[in-house]
């Protein structure tokens, strides 16, 4: 686990501000979300397509009896669309009352984090980047965004479950 701190004075006063993410790479890119929005990690299992659905859903999956959607992180965000293999990840989470399926490359690290760490999306970002992007992380000689959860699936799809 890495730990990210301000000075031992502020870290105390920031502990109760501080939160854990969960950071995972798509592409040479890496992204994190809250880890409390996490409910599980798991293999890649290959998804039934659905018919009409959106570019970005691969489909779904079986998970305990439950049907779960898979939402290509990848594809979603703009970029080519992942070409799954046995070293790809679902992280299972919930969006307000939906749970999904996020296709990503790889879990990378769990990070804790303070308010302060966390920079605001750059205004030079397309509006697409703002709205999936809540900020960006500078840790360790890498650029992480964070990613904006409750902004991935369209309102009617997050309004139907």
């Amino acid at each position: 686990m890495t730990e990210i701190e301000s000075n031992p004075v502020q870290r105390r006063a920031d502990l109760t501000r501080a939160c854990e993410l969960i950071a995972f790479r798509m592409g040479t890119q890496e992204f994190c979300v809250d880890i409390m929005s996490v409910r599980e990690i798991r293999g890649w299992t290959k998804a039934t397509a659905l018919p009409k659905s959106p570019s970005f859903v691969r489909g779904v999956v079986n998970l305990r009896g439950t049907v779960l959607p898979i939402v290509d992180l990848a594809a979603r965000l703009g970029f080519p669309a992942a070409e799954p293999t046995a070293r790809h990840v679902i992280i299972v989470a919930q969006i307000g009352v939906q749970t999904v399926g996020l296709l990503v490359d790889a879990v990378s690290d769990i990070l804790t984090v303070t308010d302060d760490l966390v920079h605001p999306t750059p205004d030079v970002a397309s509006d697409m980047a703002k709205i999936f992007v809540r900020g960006v992380l500078a840790v360790d000689q890498r650029m992480i965004s964070l990613i904006a959860l409750d902004q991935l699936l369209p309102a009617c799809e997050q309004d139907a479950a």
